[in-house]
């Protein structure tokens, strides 16, 4: 398959303009934590720790969306699938962890800014709102509308992402006033979670037709190819569809991206619950003194 993706180009492969917006990110945040930080007060220089969470979320963000993954995407649904998993359930979790706690903080205080952000991380609202529009997303009529045109596409998956990361914001906020969930609490938070994304995955994993022209039409999918493909090469090949690229029938593919998000979902749910779940108890017996043994 590889030797196959080669004929739509360099740009489309590796898309060298979101490199550079990526390393734009990444000096940027070089600057405002490092040189250019005195300048907002006598603010704490990031820990390594926080420096590689957010480097590498910057890494797997190229990844996801800049490398051929995302040209993939859009002939596989299972690439794409995969695409969201990582751009929504894993991204957002190394950039909150890796921007320092006063970034946040002048964030959650800019005028206009602050209220707006403080009502879409409450915890109820943001479950509701994520777990929401990623299922209206993936509705065929607005699968296909999103993928095929060059406004609504970014628009409406930078939106969910936002929302990705105010469903998380609850679970790992770095400001202490704001983390008001006791651990008990994220463990229904983070279950609740899973429950409301299996709708979505149940529609795609058990529909018995292909639900989305952009992988099963050729006209329509050539339609979606030309927003990560330059126009110019799209117009020089003969392409009949999705089809001549992918290993496994569209039907096939469209259940096992169903089940890759569902699994993939599981699996970083279910990592976070027993990190919080051990962590607590741990705290939990470490704060029961031991019971004193009887003197012989």
């Amino acid at each position: 398959m590889w030797l196959e993706l080669q004929i739509f180009g360099f740009r489309a492969l590796w898309s060298p303009y979101y490199f550079v917006f990526i390393c734009i990110l990444a000096g940027l945040y070089y600057l405002l934590t490092g040189p250019w930080r005195k300048k907002f007060g006598e603010v704490e220089r990031p820990s390594s720790w926080q420096q590689v969470m957010f480097y590498t979320g910057l890494v797997l963000l190229y990844i996801i969306k800049g490398s051929p993954v995302d040209l993939l995407g859009h002939i596989m649904f299972t690439a794409h699938m995969t695409q969201m998993a990582l751009y929504y359930l894993v991204f957002p979790i190394f950039i909150v962890q890796g921007i320092p706690k006063w970034m946040w903080r002048k964030l959650f205080v800019t005028p206009i800014l602050a209220p707006v952000l403080r009502i879409l991380t409450k915890p109820l609202v943001a479950l509701l709102l994520f777990n929401g529009l990623f299922s209206l997303y993936h509705i065929p009529e607005v699968f296909d509308f999103a993928k095929t045109n060059v406004i609504a596409h970014p628009i409406i998956t930078t939106v969910i992402l936002i929302t990705a990361f105010c469903v998380w914001w609850p679970v790992f906020t770095p400001l202490e006033e704001m983390d008001t969930l006791s651990p008990l609490l994220k463990l229904g938070y983070i279950f609740a979670n899973g429950v409301l994304i299996t709708p979505a995955c149940g529609l795609i994993i058990f529909a018995g037709e292909p639900l989305y022209s952009t992988y099963s039409d050729p006209a329509a999918w050539s339609s979606a190819l030309s927003l990560c493909v330059p126009g110019g090469v799209l117009s020089s090949l003969s392409l009949g569809g999705p089809q001549i690229f992918s290993p496994i029938p569209v039907l096939q593919d469209q259940q096992l991206g169903g089940v890759i998000m569902k699994i993939t979902q599981e699996i970083v749910y279910g990592i976070f619950i027993a990190i919080i779940f051990f962590s607590w108890f741990n705290r939990e017996s470490s704060s029961i003194d031991p019971i004193p043994s009887e003197s012989s």
